[in-house]
């Protein structure tokens, strides 16, 4: 039996919608069966508009929440007294969207003192629903003498504060997070022992942060250069008035600076903080003047650094005073914004009093949100030490300060401190006091000896091993091999072999590794599966592939995943014959000799090691076919382009690849990398070098 969740706001203006989306994030996560209802829209004028929570989900989860009834449509029934028919419709479409799901958590309707239809739709609806009643209460300009009193009243809808099972407290400014927690312990809603509060969410000023592109169309402004409209964000709104030396104080990442179209001097030393490096968020230019073209033109080298450039008729003080009351709603089109808005609210919710106030048994899978929260939980538990030998390459910089914040790993950047906060600055990242930076002109001497030593029965001379720590991967490679670091992570410009070669010549494999293999995580909308090996061999005879399945398995369960191993094979059975599916046969008899403890079967065929049904056909007697988890493909030409077809037709999260067999973890990147990439990267490493 599925418990539901009913998010009552307390008002308007509550931040309800992100709350919701965060609490379904947080849960999903934990490998909860999740779902979000909106039994009704908000909006009744504009049916075209799609419903935010319900737009947001199926934009950045596998979630399909269904449709909300239109308000309209419900008002219509209400009134004419039919509202028996609304419920059942209601409730047909909670029932059918919740069929396989443990938890529901279904989102109210936010109150209106123009509409009486709302609070009557809520309270019905939780009755309907067999809801419990979290109520949901904004702090940003509200006092803490008004809480309870707000509270009460919005208990009142639902009967009294005895129904209300507990409270979340979003955007609690963090200097007065302490006085709320004391204030709401003594208040009568929180003398009741039944009553939690589930979550205190603190203010966020960066996710209250819009785009150029939403100040674009705020103003309707005409694009004279788009730059990076849609990626800057703004972080502050300056009138530029003054004489230019008074206003360079304005002149700082992420301002949107407003000013008359005749001031060239204002746009000449705005470009030039473009020119420097400074990620400013647009230029708005305003009133009737004719623009000077000329000087336009001059400046073209300021805009090609992604500076935008807008045009509004209006004078620079109306601008002004129109950006100042730009809507605090995320736009339906960041996912940006909702994506990092979504994982504040998780982060400070208290999701095991949910899943025990459930009261039921709950099924816990492998979800791609569920691996990748444990991935970044079991990182930060192990506290180890990460060196990234492309220290002062953009994504890696921004990637190492996320991890460094969130304690996913002690990271280690390699590269000149002056070069490494320039990149910083440019690209306006933040660089925690913790991060570490070694400059690799100072210290490469101290491991010229020690390289020599490793390697001078390959012919390896002092001279030879100076040169080759020229290179910041056999720096970092030595680091690792000396005990300094726990894992290295490479590849955003160096390739595969560039990361792999020093590891081979200086880190070696494992004793009961026969090969070093890699293993994608493929994070599919279900299920996280396991594909190996993607990356580095490119025609492993039977024994190594034999090695590759069981390096795998073990990798997957390390992970959490139970291992289900299916040799991957044109053929399925004794279907086929031939040089190719004999070696996966002779491999799946060694893999199993082996280990007779995992669950290993081929040849298969890759729909019958997957789809259940095909599997009834192909393979019925099998162990694993229609329920794999971990595919062993029979070459590196099959593996990567499987893995490369399901990665970008089913737009797929694919982490890897990781490498398995060296005695001591290092792991590639991609090239096209994104900064994500680099983060769960950095943090399988960290969990690499715990096992």
């Amino acid at each position: 039996m599925k418990a539901a969740f009913f998010l009552a706001p307390t008002g308007r203006g509550q931040g309800l919608t992100t709350v919701a989306l965060g609490l379904v994030a947080a849960l999903d996560r934990r490998g909860v069966r999740v779902s979000f209802y909106k039994p009704i829209s908000e909006d009744s004028s504009d049916q075209s508009r799609p419903e935010r929570s319900v737009h947001f989900l199926r934009a950045t989860t596998s979630l399909v929440p269904p449709d909300p009834l239109p308000l309209a449509e419900a008002k219509k029934l209400v009134s004419s007294g039919r509202l028996d028919e609304l419920l059942g419709k209601v409730v047909g479409t909670f029932e059918k969207s919740t069929e396989n799901v443990d938890i529901a958590i279904v989102e109210g309707l936010l109150p209106s003192s123009d509409d009486p239809y709302r609070g009557t739709l809520n309270h019905e609806l939780v009755k309907t629903l067999s809801a419990q009643i979290i109520l949901v209460v904004g702090m940003a300009e509200r006092s803490i003498i008004d809480l309870d009193e707000q509270l009460e009243y919005a208990a009142k809808a639902y009967g009294g504060l005895d129904n209300i099972v507990g409270l979340i407290v979003n955007r609690c400014p963090v200097e007065h997070s302490t006085e709320v927690l004391n204030h709401l312990r003594d208040s009568r809603l929180f003398r009741r022992r039944d009553c939690h509060l589930i979550g205190v969410i603190p203010h966020n000023e960066s996710l209250t942060l819009f785009r150029a592109i939403d100040v674009q169309r705020h103003l309707n402004a005409t694009v004279i250069y788009p730059g990076e409209m849609e990626s800057r964000r703004v972080k502050s709104v300056s009138l530029l008035a003054r004489t230019v030396p008074n206003l360079l104080h304005t002149l700082a990442p992420g301002a949107m600076l407003v000013t008359p179209a005749d001031r060239s001097d204002v746009i000449l030393v705005v470009s030039m903080a473009a020119l420097t490096g400074v990620p400013l968020s647009g230029l708005i230019l305003t009133g009737e003047t004719e623009l000077d073209h000329r000087i336009i033109e001059f400046c073209q080298a300021a805009f090609a650094t992604g500076l935008p450039l807008f045009r509004v008729d209006t004078n620079s003080y109306s601008t002004a005073t129109k950006l100042h009351q730009m809507s605090p709603e995320v736009p339906i089109d960041d996912l940006a914004r909702i994506r990092s808005a979504m994982d504040h609210v998780a982060q400070h919710i208290d999701i095991d009093w949910l899943i025990s106030r459930s009261k039921t048994t709950l099924e816990f899978r492998m979800s791609p949100a569920a691996f990748l929260y444990q991935l970044t939980e079991r990182a930060r538990a192990g506290n180890k030490r990460i060196v990234l030998p492309e220290g002062s390459e953009p994504r890696t910089v921004r990637a190492a300060a996320i991890c460094v914040k969130r304690g996913i790993a002690r990271c280690v950047l390699l590269g000149a401190r002056e070069e490494i906060e320039r990149v910083a600055r440019s690209e306006d990242i933040v660089l925690p006091p913790e991060l570490e930076i070694v400059d690799p002109a100072l210290s490469r001497l101290k491991y010229v000896r020690p390289l020599f030593e490793l390697r001078k029965s390959k012919g390896l001379s002092l001279e030879m091993a100076a040169s080759q720590l020229e290179d910041n991967v056999v720096l970092g490679t030595m680091m690792l091999a000396q005990g300094e670091v726990d894992g290295l992570v490479s590849g955003a410009i160096h390739s595969t072999a560039n990361t792999i070669r020093p590891a081979l010549q200086i880190i070696k494999t494992r004793p009961n590794a026969k090969a070093v293999s890699s293993i994608f995580f493929m994070c599919l909308p279900e299920q996280v599966l396991v594909y190996g090996d993607c990356a580095v061999i490119p025609d492993p005879d039977a024994e190594t592939l034999s090695d590759i399945a069981i390096q795998s398995a073990d990798s997957a369960g390390a992970f959490g995943i139970s291992p289900r191993v299916a040799m991957i094979s044109y053929s399925t059975g004794e279907s086929g014959s031939g040089l190719d599916v004999e070696k996966v046969r002779a491999a799946t008899r060694l893999a199993k000799a082996a280990r007779p403890d995992l669950l290993i079967d081929g040849p298969l065929q890759y729909d019958a090691a997957f789809m259940p049904d095909v599997a009834k056909a192909k393979a019925p007697d099998s162990p694993v076919a229609g329920r794999a988890t971990v595919f062993i493909f029979p070459d590196l030409n099959t593996g990567n382009t499987t893995y490369k077809a399901v990665q970008r037709s089913a737009n797929v999260i694919s982490i890897g690849p990781m490498l398995q067999g060296l005695k001591r973890p290092v792991n590639d990147l991609s090239r096209g990398a994104l900064v994500d990439d680099i983060v769960y990267t950095i943090a399988l490493t960290a969990i690499q070098a715990c096992q």
